[in-house]
């Protein structure tokens, strides 16, 4: 069984949606190697879709891996820097992967499916290299078995305040509005084994929804057919993008690679000293010593629109270069233009001004409080 639709040789891969994407009038780019969907009807429109009623995203081209054996919760918590240790059956958490220096392998979701098995979800463009990194990590131990089913699997994100409305119409018995944040529930839509995850990447309420790849499909037609009335729309990576950002999201690549440390990534959190992992002694002394840079939120004053790459400068200091734009785009629901990037620590504080220089324009730029966007509680 195969995520992808058979596509020329040298072209970028497909997932199982790809052809209900041309058949939508998608306009389709290379996305880190995938055939994927950038926008339907218009970015802005479905960003609003998202954020007001039900929104259906291919995220198919995410990789999902699994440790299965007496061993696997170990194998797990020696990779990943939050505590793995404590989850429930039926639980998800958000954590990274660091190398030994404390740089950023890739961020991810894991899943305790149940005793001795735990499933992964990775980003795409690091599928290669985030496998051949876990297989290392469990070569000679016989507690524990890793495989890669990213080809395998199928995944929808059904994103927005109406998506557990839309879900319960396929299965009504299922409880969909019981399953609490960051867990997920084993159930069946249209007949189909699947995991529903209240999990998301949009800043919204929303389940992603694990589905064998041979009826992905069907189980999308189906989500677009019977929520018309809720006013469902499919969405691409464009709105995605700017729902994110909205609530300011790492985008692996941009705002967090391996040359960043979850410390001045505003990861922190996820980071766990008290058990042992690949990274902690870097990551100790770096939390020790502190960080010279932060990542930090800001939104544009000024008018012109940040962009990944765009050189930051200090307004109080006569206009030296201090970093670099990670992320930047409009701000649909706050109704401003924001972006995300790092600056030295010194330079962090919340209000101070920044010049963003946007095509040799400098743009005046404020340091906010993360996130832009919060929406109300479950």
């Amino acid at each position: 069984m195969s995520t992808t639709n058979p596509s020329p040789v040298g072209q970028p891969r497909r997932t199982p949606l790809y052809d209900r994407h041309v058949a939508l009038g998608a306009r389709i780019i290379d996305f880190g190697g995938w055939a994927m969907p950038v926008q339907y009807e218009s970015i802005l429109e479905e960003h609003k879709t998202v954020r007001q009623a039900v929104g259906l995203f291919d995220v198919c081209h995410m990789g999902e891996v699994e440790f299965v054996g007496p061993g696997a919760l170990a194998a797990v918590e020696r990779l990943v820097t939050n505590d793995v240790r404590k989850l429930a059956f039926g639980q998800a958490r958000y954590t990274v992967v660091c190398y030994e220096n404390g740089g950023i392998v890739d961020d991810c979701i894991v899943y305790r499916d149940h005793a001795e098995r735990i499933v992964i979800v990775i980003n795409a463009a690091n599928i290669d290299k985030d496998v051949a990194w876990f297989a290392k990590s469990v070569e000679g131990r016989s507690d524990v078995t890793f495989r890669n089913l990213s080809d395998d699997f199928g995944l929808i994100a059904v994103q927005g305040p109406r998506a557990v409305s839309l879900l319960q119409r396929l299965s009504p018995e299922a409880g969909f509005a019981q399953v609490k944040s960051f867990h997920f529930a084993k159930t069946e839509l249209l007949g189909i084994p699947v995991w529903a995850a209240r999990t998301g990447y949009t800043g919204e309420d929303g389940f992603e929804v694990f589905v064998p790849a041979a009826e992905a499909a069907r189980l999308w037609n189906v989500l677009l057919e019977v929520g018309k009335d809720l006013g469902v729309k499919p969405c691409g990576l464009g709105a995605r993008d700017t729902l994110r950002l909205e609530a300011c999201l790492s985008l692996y690549g941009n705002d967090i690679d391996a040359t960043t440390n979850p410390f001045e990534a505003n990861l922190g959190w996820v980071v766990k000293l008290d058990h042992d992992f690949i990274g902690r002694p870097a990551l100790e002394e770096i939390k020790a010593n502190g960080v010279a840079r932060k990542l930090v939120a800001f939104t544009m004053e000024g008018r012109g629109t940040a962009r990944h790459g765009y050189d930051i400068y200090d307004a109080e200091t006569g206009g030296n270069k201090v970093g670099v734009v990670t992320s930047g785009s409009v701000g649909p629901t706050v109704g401003k233009n924001v972006g995300l990037g790092y600056v030295p620590v010194a330079l962090a504080e919340l209000g101070r001004t920044l010049f963003v220089d946007c095509r040799g324009k400098r743009v005046a730029a404020q340091i906010a409080k993360p996130p832009f966007y919060r929406r109300s509680a479950i």
